[in-house]
């Protein structure tokens, strides 16, 4: 057989922009999106994206090129992920909740040729712009425009808006199809949760195979109604975006939500999937507007190990729950909880607990691990040996964008990406995450989780969102800080030592928070991550604990 070689016909680079083609054959006269009263068909997002595509390459865009967007979960976010792959640049995706310096520095260290900037960041993208140094050509400014929010007045440094790009575009636009399925498709900034942000580059192949592994791991059929209440600009969707064109289902578009919104769209759509953080299964499992729904809605949740109660509180409404983890680097979910049709004859509690774990590769990785970080050798499968989580598979990055030194940390010579996560395999080859490794408390030498005192404050009836974070100690060198936020509309409020009482009874008394901080609310990523790093800040500020303290703030 060794006279058998790959050939030009066996051997197309794999990239997930084909998905909207077929969709426009398959499901040409099916509804793609929906934004307020606006709705397309998949045959007019097919066309849209090649006109915009077409007027990308006519104004000068080329392959390689970065394409940045700043803009929420509106129809123009959605078809971006095509046209600007389809005229062979790079899609970047920008968070909208950063500030106009980082997103300069992001603009500057990528060398972005072009910025499409929703209506209501216009002035987000100038202050950005204006930041950059006079030696250094800043990216031509699109303006996307939105019927619905009115447009605000248009500044003159916009050179054009969306829709005329659009419009002058041609149909029949032969869009550029990657040379090599290794090439670039997208840059991803990390969140920033726990350090500065690094530019994440995937390839066609890893976003082709992330997206099919995806719907296949989430068992999506065909023609599903998906509402937006993930941000695009997180891992692009965690590939749904081009996911939805795979299986022909309709993106519920929305700029932004709060529990009544999602409530009142699912109702009007026939919602049958969405996605979110575990804040986004607290929100709708706390709002006055929760009630059990009609139909079950397919919830997919990952970011953070999501409160055994929070998963009660939200299955017990009707949603159906799936769990996974994931990261930028992977380009969606790498691990997800599989789960066993034994597990469903187990109480409510038990369910809880095993669907808090983050479980086993998908079928698009190769391995998933846990190690000992200094040594790389496998941990006990016993549930309590704590190591650092490695993947590898076609789905990990091709890199950090000019960070050689930063890519070789992380996608090490023996063939696996670390991930600085910490976690654990249980005893059936479950992995759960227990910390970032920047998240690990040593007290008095002992390593303890943060994530596992959080998930008892979230038993507590009266606490609605909860993060742990070391703070320094004279004698422990770092003790537990617990920062709380509580439910509205508490006939009693619990005091700070009736909290730590509480933890009392239920964690091994050098894991009891030894400092509780109420806060109003805490403060999150746009993605609904609890910005730890912020936390961690104010902790350090209050100085050494070397004595229980308590706080407001």
């Amino acid at each position: 057989m060794e006279e058998l070689k790959p050939r030009p016909a066996n051997s197309s680079p794999l990239t997930p922009l084909g998905f909207l083609e077929r969709a426009a054959t398959v499901y040409g006269d099916c509804t793609s999106i929906i934004y307020n009263t606006n709705s397309y068909t998949w045959s007019q997002t097919h066309c849209r994206c090649l006109q915009l595509a077409s007027s990308l390459s006519t104004i000068g865009i080329k392959s390689g090129h970065v394409v940045s967007v700043l803009a929420p979960n509106i129809p123009a976010m959605y078809e971006l992920h095509f046209a600007v792959p389809m005229a062979g640049a790079v899609l970047n995706s920008i968070n909208t909740r950063l500030d106009a310096r980082t997103i300069s520095i992001l603009l500057r260290h990528c060398e972005s040729k072009l910025l499409f900037v929703d209506i209501f960041s216009q002035s987000l993208a100038l202050e950005a712009i204006s930041l950059f140094p006079p030696n250094q050509n800043p990216p031509l400014l699109v303006l996307i425009k939105d019927d619905y929010e009115g447009d605000g007045g248009v500044d003159s440094r916009f050179c054009y808006t969306y829709e005329s790009l659009v419009e002058k575009g041609d149909p029949f636009f032969n869009w550029v199809r990657p040379k090599s399925e290794w090439d670039p498709i997208v840059l991803n900034y990390t969140s920033g949760t726990t350090s500065s942000p690094k530019g994440v580059v995937h390839c066609h192949r890893a976003i082709f195979t992330i997206t099919i592994d995806s719907l296949i791991d989430w068992e999506i059929p065909k023609q599903p109604v998906y509402l937006w209440t993930l941000p695009m600009f997180h891992a692009n969707g965690w590939s749904f975006t081009w996911g939805m064109a795979a299986v022909g289902g309709t993106n519920i578009c929305v700029r932004k939500f709060d529990a009544p919104v999602i409530y009142s769209l699912i109702r009007k759509h026939g919602v049958t999937h969405m996605c979110g953080a575990p804040v986004v299964l607290n929100m709708l499992s706390n709002s006055p507007e929760a009630k059990p729904l009609e139909n079950p809605v397919k919830i997919l949740t990952a970011g953070a190990p999501p409160p055994a109660p929070v998963l009660l509180r939200t299955e017990s409404l009707g949603f159906v729950v799936s769990h996974g983890y994931g990261l930028t680097e992977t380009g969606g979910l790498a691990v997800s909880c599989a789960w066993k049709r034994e597990w469903n004859k187990y109480p409510a509690t038990e369910r809880a607990r095993l669907k808090a774990r983050q479980g086993v590769r998908t079928l698009g990785m190769a391995e998933a691990d846990v190690v000992d970080p200094e040594s790389g050798v496998s941990v006990k499968r016993d549930g309590s040996t704590l190591g650092e989580i490695v993947l590898r598979g076609a789905c990990v990055m091709l890199g950090y964008l000019k960070d050689p030194k930063g890519t070789s940390l992380c996608l090490k010579e023996n063939g696996w990406f670390y991930t600085g996560d910490v976690g654990v395999i249980h005893s059936d080859g479950y992995l759960e995450i227990k910390d970032r490794s920047k998240d690990v408390i040593i007290s008095g030498g002992e390593n303890l989780s943060s994530v596992e005192v959080e998930s008892i404050l979230y038993t507590h009836p009266a606490v609605n969102e909860a993060a742990v974070v070391a703070r320094p100690d004279e004698y422990w060198g770092e003790t537990p800080c617990a920062f709380v936020s509580l439910k509205a509309e508490l006939t009693h409020k619990p005091t700070e030592f009736e909290i730590m009482e509480y933890c009392r009874a239920k964690l091994p008394h050098y894991m009891v928070p030894k400092t509780v901080v109420f806060k109003e609310e805490l403060p999150k990523t746009s993605t609904g991550k609890i910005q730890k790093f912020v936390l961690r800040q104010i902790a350090k500020g209050m100085g050494s604990s070397s004595s229980t303290r308590v706080s407001r703030m």
